[in-house]
């Protein structure tokens, strides 16, 4: 038996034994659920993780679908014709479904969170994982640590020079310009937007391409199309594990909360609740990390981690430290402004 069937059977055991026989206070099984995620590599990874496990107890076959979309989320829960049980929840959005009343509540009879910390124990969003956006850099061009080691040397051009791609959003870009300015991590917010749009308006020449999909910045660095790239950690990782020439620098890494839930309405949630407690197993949370690089956050998980993974995990010790945690409540507040404001800065020279 190898690790991963090992991991596997651990996890359908535990699930066994919390789902148990369906008993008169169950629906009745659907024949599948669907969970909407951002796609691509997570969802592959998502299969074994957390989809074969929960087929295997319940014998309910799991769709998967992307992207995620809170437009689509909020149309949904409004028209009251939910097709997803359970969501990804991108960003901010979480905080924002649940006060637009759009989340069903999770419900901690069925979802085992007693190994969690207090602080992501919330009443609508299931906190999954935790994840970065760092710099991806090509190591070809900056072999042996000669690559930019902080937001300053990101937009230093004249000493780090060749093209780079950024995401098209607010959310993240903001504080880089903002620590490339000199601001300290710890004083970050509430986000001086006139000194970080400043600051922007000093790289944007040298950016080709704004990202919009999670799988662009690595894809580009690997196609050799630009040498830095901003980019989701496990995006980077996906392609380091493969042996490819992509570096990871987590110097002023942007780090957040992956968040899921089940829309209001949804026909099936007694069973999307199911599927989050097969998320909050740390067996499974530990396959999400070895082939993602996304850590739950069972605080148990670690313990079933691969000791050759746990460097490219953002909680890592040696990587934890050099972050800052994104503001979900700053960006919640003043979100839709800075978007705005963003939107027109794209359109200008």
């Amino acid at each position: 038996m190898n690790r991963r069937t090992a991991l596997l059977s651990c996890a359908v055991a535990a699930l066994v034994a919390t789902t148990g026989s369906v008993s008169a206070e169950e629906p009745e099984k659907p024949d599948f659920i669907v969970v909407n995620a951002s796609g691509g590599a997570m969802n592959e990874i998502m299969r074994p993780a957390y989809f074969e496990p929960f087929e295997e107890a319940t014998g309910i076959r799991v769709v998967d679908t992307s992207p995620v979309d809170f437009g689509k989320l909020r149309a949904m829960v409004e028209s009251n014709n939910v097709e997803w049980t359970v969501t990804e929840l991108g960003g901010q959005d979480g905080l924002r479904a649940a006060e637009m009343g759009l989340l069903e509540p999770i419900d901690e009879s069925i979802v085992d969170l007693s190994d969690f910390p207090e602080e992501v124990r919330n009443t609508y969003t299931f906190t999954s994982s935790v994840y970065s956006t760092v710099v991806g850099y090509s190591t070809e061009t900056f072999p042996d640590g000669s690559h930019p080691q902080s937001w300053s040397e990101f937009w230093d051009v004249e000493n780090f020079p060749g093209p780079r791609s950024m995401r098209n959003h607010p959310v993240d870009n903001l504080e880089f310009a903002l620590l490339a300015d000199g601001v300290e991590s710890d004083e970050l917010y509430p986000l001086d937007m006139d000194r970080a749009f400043a600051k922007l308006d000093e790289i944007k020449p040298h950016v080709t391409v704004w990202w919009t999909t999670g799988a662009q910045p690595a894809q580009l660095l690997l196609d050799g199309e630009v040498v830095l790239a901003t980019g989701w950690n496990g995006r980077f990782y996906d392609l380091v594990r493969q042996d490819a020439p992509i570096g990871i620098e987590w110097a002023g890494g942007s780090i957040k909360q992956g968040t899921f839930g089940i829309p209001k309405g949804a026909k099936d949630s007694y069973w999307g609740q199911k599927f989050l407690q097969v998320m909050a197993e740390p067996q499974n949370q530990a396959v999400y990390a070895n082939g993602m690089g996304y850590p739950g956050l069972n605080l148990k998980s670690i313990d079933y981690v691969d000791p050759e993974v746990a460097p490219y995990l953002p909680t890592h010790a040696d990587n934890l430290d050099k972050q800052f945690w994104l503001s979900v409540e700053w960006w919640t507040e003043h979100g839709a402004e800075a978007s705005e404001r963003w939107n027109r800065w794209m359109l200008s020279n």
